[in-house]
């Protein structure tokens, strides 16, 4: 972190030179047009007189010929000031990073360089669809001459739809009925549908007084949600007391509030994710967070491994050769690994459970297996292999 403090502190400085320049520059040549348009006036009266040029303004016209060199000089110097600023950011960047990331570990690890740029363009174009970025994905398409299954890009397009639709605030009809996905939502019992007629009454409520009986007709429709919902819908229901003082003024204006609209956003977002079994970020953002946090542990290891020379000791693809905590955050499933071997289970080495209760990894089944019989490491009840279960967590 205090590497990155150091690099931030040099960008502060370019902003800053930045805006001030900027300030600067306006105010220079706002000064600098107003001078020229009162000289251009002067001119244009004395060409209409049909009076010669004067001495006097032609010494003018010099100055002020001087006057604009002068200014742009001055403005590309602070300018050229500004490009030793924004090097000591390269500088700082360079002295306080390693730039030889990609040797922290060994290429052998990965797959080919091919196979790399595959994942990686999938994963970027991936990113920019999930963030509705839809025309960027498709030039990347293009250009890397990667092809992407309408069938992998149809769900981000409707997420992105329906998404766009929330955030112009519209609850029209076409939003219920159109979207395959919503409904598909609604028949989950997703809390969505309890948002989304939330809202709608909140605007009718905004209408004031006239919309008042259309209000207390379209509360009906929070009938089917009165158990889950009943507090909020108790709180719907008394605002309609101050409709006529005005709900902007009330105990109640706190339903008038922009968050409910961000609140069905992100509702919205992480149940059609869920749906559609995605993540709510996208796989690109949650790498490139977890990288930031191992790869400085990483990094030490890499120096370590280097200095007793034992570069053999990491060489498999699929695990670290230590554990990297990156918080809770990052916890998306289940690990179980194995108390007789001691390492973690996979899809070729599975949990299974015995007949006593206890579950080991298939490896270490097979291990235990003496003359067709099975011997629980834990209890002393033998057992046939074969009736031994497959675990998924």
């Amino acid at each position: 972190m205090e590497q990155c403090a150091s690099v931030e502190r040099e960008v502060d400085k370019v902003l800053q030179k930045f805006l001030t320049y900027g300030q600067h520059c306006e105010q220079s040549l706002e000064e600098l047009l107003h001078y020229v348009g009162q000289l251009r006036a002067e001119l244009a009266s004395a060409a209409l007189q049909g009076t010669p040029l004067s001495a006097t303004l032609s010494l003018v016209m010099s100055q002020c010929c001087r006057k604009i060199k002068d200014t742009v000089q001055k403005l590309a110097s602070d300018h050229k000031d500004i490009h030793s600023s924004v090097s000591r950011v390269g500088k700082a960047i360079d002295r306080n990073f390693d730039s030889e990331i990609c040797g922290v570990v060994s290429d052998a690890v990965w797959d080919s360089r091919e196979k790399q740029q595959q994942i990686l363009q999938t994963a970027i174009v991936e990113h920019l669809y999930q963030q509705g970025m839809l025309s960027v994905a498709e030039e990347l398409c293009q250009e890397s001459t990667l092809n992407v299954d309408l069938d992998f890009k149809q769900p981000f397009l409707e997420l992105n739809r329906i998404l766009e639709a929330l955030h112009e605030q519209d609850l029209g009809a076409h939003l219920w009925s159109s979207h395959h996905l919503v409904q598909r939502l609604l028949e989950l019992n997703s809390s969505l549908e309890f948002k989304l007629h939330r809202l709608h009454f909140i605007r009718l409520l905004a209408g004031g007084p006239e919309k008042q009986l259309e209000a207390l007709s379209y509360a009906r429709h929070f009938q089917p949600f009165a158990r889950l919902h009943q507090r909020e819908i108790q709180v719907m229901m008394g605002s309609l007391v101050y409709l006529r003082l005005g709900l902007e003024k009330s105990p109640y204006c706190h339903l008038l509030d922009n968050s409910h609209w961000a609140e069905i956003c992100e509702t919205f977002t992480r149940d059609a994710c869920s749906l559609l079994g995605l993540s709510v970020e996208s796989p690109l953002s949650v790498s490139f967070a977890s990288g930031c946090v191992a790869l400085p542990v990483l990094m030490n290891i890499k120096a370590v491994i280097e200095q007793r020379q034992c570069t053999g000791v990491w060489s498999h693809k699929d695990e670290l050769p230590i554990e990297i905590e990156l918080g809770m955050k990052c916890w998306y499933h289940s690990v179980f690994a194995c108390p007789i071997l001691r390492q973690q289970t996979s899809d070729s080495n599975p949990p299974i459970k015995l007949i006593c209760g206890h579950v080991i990894s298939r490896d270490a089944l097979n291990k235990l297996i003496n003359g067709g019989k099975l011997k629980c490491p834990y209890c002393p009840m033998e057992q046939n292999p074969a009736d031994g279960k497959r675990i998924i967590f």
